[in-house]
């Protein structure tokens, strides 16, 4: 982890927070191994983007699967520790994943929309949530980052999702948006020096 819980005199880094399944790797529906797991189309560059402009990156994900009993937390925590390596062999950093294994009849404060993973995150890293941004393909995902109090939002797919700032029928179509418009994820703290 590169950037603790805040002290005094500590500066508030911006960060992309990513839903899993539909914006990573394809939703296949439960994913939970390697062979299944197939990248969505531009996610590595578009990730850069962000990481690049001094954002930390998160990924939050429900991933009820391991409350249902379709796969364990050691499968979770394979997949995942694959996942992060193909990332870094890209040159960008994941600074932590956040997962619900909760079934959504659990009722747990971690399940997307409630906002427990945010306030993991909030626990130990220097997060400007308001400048700060959230990209999902389910309404789940952009009401997380309302209740959150995450200021951007970016929904992919061909779902209507109501209240997202932009959306985006593909990754592939938001890394082109947002290569062509630098500005919306720019520095702002080196602006202001």
């Amino acid at each position: 982890m590169r950037r603790k819980k805040k002290t005094l005199n500590s500066k508030d880094y911006k960060a992309l927070f990513l839903d899993r399944d539909g914006i990573i790797n394809m939703d296949h529906g439960y994913v939970s191994k390697i062979e299944d797991f197939e990248f969505t189309e531009g996610i590595f560059k578009f990730v850069k983007l962000f990481s690049d402009a001094g954002y930390l990156v998160f990924i939050v994900t429900n991933q009820s699967g391991i409350g249902r009993g379709y796969y364990t937390q050691e499968d979770f925590n394979t997949l995942t520790q694959w996942m992060v390596e193909k990332f870094e062999a890209q040159n960008v950093h994941i600074e932590q994943v956040y997962h619900c294994p909760h079934s959504p009849d659990e009722n747990c404060h971690c399940r997307k929309p409630n906002t427990g993973m945010i306030e993991q995150a909030m626990e130990t890293y220097e997060i400007d949530l308001a400048h700060s941004w959230m990209v999902g393909d389910k309404q789940s995902d952009i009401d997380l980052a309302i209740n959150a109090g995450v200021g951007h939002s970016v929904s992919i797919g061909m779902k209507p999702i109501v209240h997202a700032d932009v959306h985006f029928g593909t990754i592939l179509e938001a890394k082109q948006y947002f290569q062509e418009n630098t500005g919306k994820i720019r520095d702002i703290r080196a602006s202001k020096v």
